[in-house]
C-alpha cells in the first residue's frame, strides 16, 4: 500500500529516470534554440546571453516536473500513442506559461547599466530588469514540443524495427496477412513490435479498392483476394493469417485453396484482439456455411429468473447448453450428470471462467435410468424447463451394447419426461439426433424411441409442454468425427472413411445449443422442430480438406482408407420422416416437423415390453419391437415447403 501510495504522488518508476534525463536535455535544447533562432543575425548580447544562462535551471526544472505531473512518464516510449502526445503537448503549453510568469513574477533578470546625465563624467549605476521575449515565450514552447514528440516517435520507430539500418535481420517467418482492416492492422502491429514472436509481415490482402497500395505501419496492402495466387507466388510468405473475424466461408476456403496448392500454411484470428489469439483453421470455417448468430436476449431470455434443469451436463452439448443458460441470468441451473469428471470439470468452468455465483449452480450426481432419484431431484428443485441432453452417441460401440443403448437412451427418456409430467412441470425439451430418422442403427432406434417416449408424454401430460428438437452432427462433440480425424492426422494417418459417397450434416456447437434454446421458446406442446444444417457435407471431401489444412498432401502424405459402412450406417442422413411434413417456423434456421398423432395406447404397450426386454438383455426382440413401433405411424408423401 506504502508503495502504491508514492507512486501516485509522484507517479516516476525506474524505468522513468532515462526518460527523465533525455527529456530534460531536449528541454533545454529547445530553450538554448530559442535564442539561438531569435538573435540569429547579430548574435545572442551579453544580456540576453545572461538571461539564457540564469533561467535555464528553472526552465528545465519546471518543465520536468509538469511532465512528470502530467504522467506521461508512466508510459515507456516504445508503447507511445496519440494519447501520449496529447498529454506532452498539455504538459509543455503549461510549462511554457509558467516560465513566462516565473521570470517575469518570481525570477526576473536583472543587470546594472551604468549611465552618465549631462556630461557628469560620473556613471551612476541602474539596476534594469529584462523581460523574456515573446518570440522566446511561443517558439521554446513549439520547439520542445517538436524534440520531446520526436524523440518518443524515433524510440518506438527502432523499437518498431522500421528505420533502415535499425531494423533487425529478418530470421523469422514471413506472413502474409488477408485484411487489412482493425483487425488486420492489430495483428501487423504485434508481429512488428514483438520480435520474440518471429514473425513478419510481407504484406496485406484486401478487397477494398480503396486501400489498395495504402501501407499501414510499413506495410504495403499488395492486392486483392482475386490476386492471391499471384501475390503468394510473388511474396512467397511461410504462412497467412486470415484477419478478418466476420470472413465467410466462401472467402476463407478461397484462401486456403490457394495456399493449399503452394502447401502454405494458414492460420486465422478469432477476434480483433492481437496476434495472440491467432489460432489453427479450424474446419467449421470452410465448411461452406454460414455460422448461425442470434441474439441472446432473444433466444434465452424467457428462462430469466426460472430454475432451469439439465441431464447431461457435463457431455458435449450438456455443457454448452449450461454455458448459454446460464448468461439467461436463471434463478437455479441444476446440473444432472452420472460422471463425476465431466461434472466437476464443467462446474469450475461455470464457477471461476464464467463467474456464475455458486448459489446458482445445483450440481447432481443422479442416473437418469433411476426414476425414484429423478422424482427426487425435480420435486425438490422444481425446474420451469428440462432439457434432457443425456444421451450415448458412439454408433459403433452402440451397436455392440444395443441393451444398454435402449436403456440409456430411450428407457431413460421416459422416465424423465414421465416424472416431469406427473410434478406438471413447465417445459421438457429433448435433444434429439437425425439418425432417429428412419433409424438403421442401435443409436438411431434408441433415439427414435426416446421421441416416441416423449410423443406419448404429452398425451398424458397435457399441463405439461413437451419438445423435440432434432438436428446433425456436431463439430467437435466426443462422438463427432472430426476430433476422429485430427488424432489420425496427428498419428500420420491413415484417416479412415467408411464410404467415399457418405455425407453428413454438420453444425457447431454453439449454434446448435442456441437453437435449441431458441426452440423451446417456440412449442406449445407435442412439436418436433429441426435445426436448418445446411447442405450436407461429404466425408471423405472433409477427410481431404482437413489434411490439406494441415499443411499435407492427401494419399501422399497421409492415406486416405475407405474401410466400409458399419452395420447399418446410412450413406446419407435425413432430418424429416416420410410421415413428417415440413413447415417454416416464426425463428430463422428452425422448421417444424408436422405429423400425425400415433396410436398412445400401443406405443404405451410397446414401451412397456420395450423395457422387459431391456430387462431380459434381448436384442433381438428389441429390434423387433422398435421396428414395430416406427410401424405405428402411416407413412404419407412428404411435403416440403420451399426454404
Amino acid at each position: 500500500m506504502r508503495r502504491r501510495l508514492r507512486s501516485a504522488a509522484f507517479p516516476l518508476h525506474r524505468h522513468s529516470l532515462p526518460q527523465l534525463v533525455v527529456d530534460a536535455a531536449l528541454v533545454a535544447l529547445a530553450y538554448w534554440l530559442a535564442f539561438v533562432v531569435r538573435f540569429e543575425d547579430e548574435g545572442i548580447s551579453k544580456h540576453y546571453r545572461g538571461l539564457l544562462l540564469d533561467t535555464l535551471p528553472w526552465v528545465v526544472a519546471g518543465t520536468v516536473v509538469i511532465l512528470a505531473l502530467s504522467r506521461v512518464y508512466q508510459r515507456r516510449w516504445r508503447y507511445v500513442s496519440a494519447r501520449d502526445v496529447v498529454h506532452v503537448v498539455r504538459a509543455v503549453v503549461v510549462a511554457a506559461v509558467f516560465v513566462v510568469v516565473f521570470i517575469a513574477l518570481v525570477h526576473p533578470y536583472t543587470y546594472t547599466e551604468y549611465i552618465s546625465y549631462f556630461g557628469d563624467p560620473h556613471r551612476i549605476p541602474r539596476p534594469l530588469a529584462l523581460a523574456l521575449p515573446v518570440s522566446i515565450a511561443v517558439m521554446f514552447p513549439a520547439l520542445a514540443i517538436v524534440l520531446l514528440v520526436g524523440a518518443r516517435f524515433l524510440a518506438r520507430a527502432i523499437n518498431d524495427r522500421r528505420i533502415p539500418g535499425l531494423r533487425a535481420p529478418l530470421d523469422g517467418r514471413s506472413v502474409l496477412i488477408v485484411g487489412a482492416g482493425q483487425g488486420g492492422r492489430l495483428v501487423c502491429q504485434e508481429l512488428v513490435r514483438n520480435g520474440d514472436l518471429g514473425l513478419h509481415p510481407v504484406g496485406f490482402v484486401d478487397d477494398d479498392p480503396l486501400k489498395q497500395r495504402l501501407r499501414y505501419d510499413g506495410v504495403r496492402v499488395r492486392g486483392t483476394t482475386k490476386d492471391l495466387p499471384h501475390l503468394l507466388d510473388d511474396a512467397e510468405p511461410d504462412e497467412v493469417i486470415i484477419a478478418i473475424p466476420s470472413a465467410p466461408g466462401e472467402l476463407r476456403m478461397r484462401v486456403v485453396s490457394a495456399c493449399r496448392d503452394r502447401a502454405i500454411p494458414v492460420r486465422t484470428q478469432g477476434s480483433v484482439d492481437v496476434a495472440r489469439t491467432v489460432r489453427e483453421v479450424r474446419v467449421e470455417d470452410v465448411l461452406g456455411r454460414e455460422p448461425v448468430h442470434m441474439p441472446f436476449a432473444r433466444v434465452g431470455g424467457y428462462l430469466r429468473g426460472k430454475v432451469v434443469l439439465v441431464t447431461g451436463a457435463g457431455g458435449s452439448v450438456g455443457s454448452e447448453l449450461c454455458r448459454q443458460i446460464s448468461r439467461a441470468g436463471p434463478e437455479r441451473l441444476v446440473l444432472v450428470d452420472h460422471a463425476e469428471d465431466n461434472m466437476f470439470r464443467i462446474l469450475r468452468e461455470l464457477s471461476e471462467d464464467l463467474h456464475v455465483p455458486d448459489s446458482v449452480l445445483a450440481p447432481v450426481l443422479a442416473d437418469c435410468k433411476e426414476e425414484e432419484r429423478m422424482r427426487e431431484v425435480m420435486s425438490e428443485e422444481r425446474p420451469a424447463v428440462v432439457f434432457h441432453a443425456a444421451a450415448y452417441k458412439h454408433v459403433g460401440l452402440l451397436e455392440r451394447n444395443s441393451v444398454e443403448a435402449i436403456r440409456n437412451n430411450a428407457i431413460a427418456t421416459r422416465v424423465v419426461a414421465t416424472v416431469a409430467g406427473q410434478l406438471e412441470l413447465d417445459a421438457f425439451v429433448l435433444v434429439s439426433t437425425d439418425k432417429a430418422v428412419m433409424p438403421a442403427t442401435v443409436m438411431g432406434a434408441s433415439k427414435a424411441l426416446a421421441e416416441c417416449a416423449v410423443d406419448a408424454a404429452q398425451r398424458r401430460f397435457p399441463a405439461t409442454r413437451y419438445m423435440t428438437v432434432r438436428f446433425g452432427n456436431v463439430l467437435g462433440s466426443s462422438g463427432s468425427v472430426v476430433p476422429i480425424f485430427r488424432r489420425q492426422i496427428a498419428a500420420g494417418g491413415p484417416v479412415t472413411v467408411t464410404h467415399p459417397e457418405m455425407t453428413r450434416y454438420f453444425m457447431t456447437i454453439p449454434e446448435s445449443v442456441a437453437l435449441v434454446i431458441r426452440a423451446a421458446s417456440l412449442g406449445h406442446g407435442g412439436e418436433v422442430f429441426v435445426l436448418d444444417m445446411g447442405e450436407p457435407v461429404s466425408i471423405m471431401e472433409l477427410a481431404r480438406r482437413m489434411i490439406e489444412l494441415s499443411g499435407l498432401e492427401p494419399e501422399l502424405d497421409i492415406a486416405i482408407e475407405v474401410i466400409g459402412p458399419r452395420p447399418g450406417e446410412k450413406l446419407h442422413e435425413e432430418l424429416f420422416n416420410p410421415f413428417e411434413r415440413r413447415r417454416r417456423t416464426e425463428a430463422e434456421k428452425i422448421w417444424l416437423a408436422e405429423r400425425d398423432p400415433m396410436d398412445i395406447e400401443r406405443a404405451e404397450a410397446i414401451f412397456d415390453e420395450v423395457s422387459l426386454l431391456v430387462l431380459e438383455a434381448d436384442a433381438a426382440g428389441l429390434a423387433e419391437k422398435v421396428a414395430e413401433l416406427n410401424d405405428l405411424r402411416a407413412p404419407a408423401p412428404m411435403v416440403l415447403e420451399s426454404p
